[in-house]
């Protein structure tokens, strides 16, 4: 190599000793490892505060009356008060949920859960009701309302298969004689 291309030629990419101001190391010493800058001791705005100037630390541009500037690994949980309890799922809402999808998916597979359809509708109807009069005592307004729409597809169907039958055989009886 020339004495050129040893200049061009970054340190690591060089034999051992060859490197301008590198001292000769034997090929047992590992090369030496460029130093690296310590991160600074809080986080920077890598995007630059307008106030602070690009690479200085994130300031808050003004802080809120009756809160506390803080920091990170600071807790914030000291402002915010606890979620308001929600009220107990009715005892019926989950029973109305469950006919619902008996009804609906036991009809497809074998025909008779769909006589549950009208169970669901009613039941979820009346969980809904007794759920709309007292909002703060009971919940799961959506398990019975599903419940409910699920039962009435599910009778929706059962009667369209009731219609069917009655309509088969009554044509039926009249090409038999």
């Amino acid at each position: 190599m020339s004495e050129s291309d040893d200049q061009n030629t970054p340190w690591t990419h060089q034999p051992y000793g060859s490197g301008p101001g590198e001292p000769d190391r034997s090929p047992q010493e590992p090369p030496r490892q460029p130093e690296q800058a310590q991160p600074p001791a809080y986080p920077t705005n890598p995007y630059g505060d307008p106030q602070a100037g690009p690479g200085q630390p994130y300031q808050q541009p003004y802080a809120q009356p009756g809160y506390p500037q803080q920091g990170y690994g600071q807790g914030y949980a000291q402002g915010y008060a606890q979620p308001f309890p929600s009220a107990p799922n009715h005892p019926s809402a989950n029973t109305a949920l469950v006919l619902g999808i008996v009804a609906l998916g036991g009809g497809f597979v074998c025909g008779l859960p769909i006589l549950a359809g009208p169970f669901a509708w009613y039941v979820g109807a009346k969980v809904k009701r007794e759920i709309d009069a007292e909002p703060m005592r009971y919940g799961g307004r959506g398990e019975a309302n599903a419940g409910m729409i699920l039962g009435i597809v599910a009778t929706s169907l059962l009667a369209l298969a009731v219609l069917t039958i009655v309509v088969v055989i009554a044509i039926a009886a009249g090409t038999s004689v």
